[in-house]
Parts: structure tokens; sequence; C-alpha cells
């Protein structure tokens, strides 16, 4: 949190990104998505779970580039030597890009009201749980491709390689219902999907009819939430086998 804190153009890019997207595609695909849901739910409404869910995402996945960073510069030999075990080191990591992710979700989550999208403190306390789970599968992922990766470069480039997919084929931008089977197999394996899924449906439950709702949601939120956590533990305990592993 220290860290995150101190580093202000981390912090700006990190908020600034998704508010990007959001003024851009909110505005640009708004004519052309306005039968979302019999067209019920306009599309900036629609597109919000998916920018919350990019904000989790990027900065989850990203927060795995200390390991790296350690390794590179020789700082993670000497944490290894330690009393702490590897593998608290590891959930330590974890935990942190997971507690960073979730604040930085919850700011965004201010600008819920301002698109005309009601909250009651239920819906509140489930999107902050959905959110939690979602930023700590997506770290447990961060954790597992920066185990093993030795520079700055091999990483970044595996995550532009890994992230866009992941967002993209997640119904962040389109729903899901009736794209080509091809594109509905691989959102079918796309965990970032299960986190957008009950966002959307917690977020819009109050403010849109329930029947265009149902029309646009993949999943019950109970569904979403055990895949989420098989893809945590898929990817968490690997994970961590790789990053106690001594080089």
């Amino acid at each position: 949190m220290l860290r995150f804190r101190r580093d202000r153009a981390r912090l700006a890019s990190s908020i600034g990104q998704p508010l990007i997207f959001l003024l851009l595609f909110g505005a640009g695909f708004s004519p052309s998505m306005s039968n979302i849901g019999g067209g019920q739910i306009d599309f900036t409404s629609f597109f919000f779970p998916g920018i919350l869910a990019m904000t989790v995402l990027f900065t989850a996945v990203y927060s795995a580039v200390s390991i790296v960073w350690d390794r590179q510069f020789g700082f993670l030999k000497e944490v290894q030597v330690t009393p702490a075990s590897s593998f608290s080191v590891a959930l330590g990591k974890v935990a942190g890009g997971t507690t960073v992710a979730v604040l930085q979700g919850v700011v965004m989550l201010i600008l819920a009201p301002i698109l005309g999208l009601r909250l009651n403190l239920g819906q509140i306390f489930s999107l902050f749980g959905l959110m939690l789970l979602l930023a700590a599968m997506l770290t447990s992922l961060g954790l597992l491709l920066a185990a093993r990766q030795r520079s700055m470069e091999g990483f970044h480039m595996v995550m532009n390689f890994v992230l866009l997919p992941l967002f993209f084929l997640s119904g962040a931008f389109f729903p899901l219902q009736g794209v080509p089977v091809w594109m509905r197999l691989l959102a079918a394996i796309d965990p970032v999907t299960y986190g957008i899924d009950p966002l959307r449906w917690t977020l819009l439950q109050s403010s849109v009819p329930s029947a265009a709702l149902q029309a646009i949601t993949l999943h019950p939120v109970a569904t979403n939430v055990l895949v989420m956590l098989v893809f945590g533990l898929a990817f968490l305990l690997p994970g961590v086998w790789l990053f106690s592993r001594q080089d």
C-alpha cells in the first residue's frame, strides 16, 4: 500500500485509463448498441461493470510485476534466506495485490450514481465481495505468470498477450448472447467472464427491468462465484509452488 500510494504516476494511470475507456467507448458505441436488453439498457450502464472489472484486472495482475523486479535486482534472494517461508511471501504478494485492486475498484464504484445506477447497502457489500474474489483470482494469475519470469520486458510481453484477450472476450464490451460459437467457447474458459457477469447483475438489478437484465446474464451469481474460486485455486497453487522453487 505504501509503495502504491507513493507511486503517483501509477495511481493516476490506473484510474485514468478506465475513465478514458468509459468516456470514449461509452460515447462512441452507445448509438450502435442501443438494442441491449431489448433496448432497455443503455450501453454506458452495460459497459460500466466491465470498466469496474478492468480496473481490478489490470491492477491485480500488474501487481505481480514487483516479483520480477525483486528477482531482477536480487532482492528476492535476500527475502528467500529470511525465516519467512516462500509460501508466506507468495501469499503476501497475493494479499497486497488484492488489497490495492479492490481499493481501485471501490474508487471507480463512486461513479455509479453519476451514471444513474442506484445502489443500496446490500448491493455495495455484494459488489465489494465480488471484487475481492475477482482481485484474489487475478492476482493469483499474476503470481503464476510472474513466478519464473526473469526480465521486466518478458513479463510485459506476456501480460499484453494474456490480458487483452481476457478482457475483450469476457463480455465487457458486448453481450455474449448471439456471438459465434468459437467466441462463446473462448469466453467460457475466460476467468474474467465469471467476474463481470455477477458484477453486472449486482450493479444493474435496481436500475434496469429484471427481464432485460436476465437476457444479458450468463450464469447465476452462485455459479460465477464457484467458478472464480476454482480458477483462483488453479492459479494460486501452482503459482505458489513455482515461486517457492529456488533459482
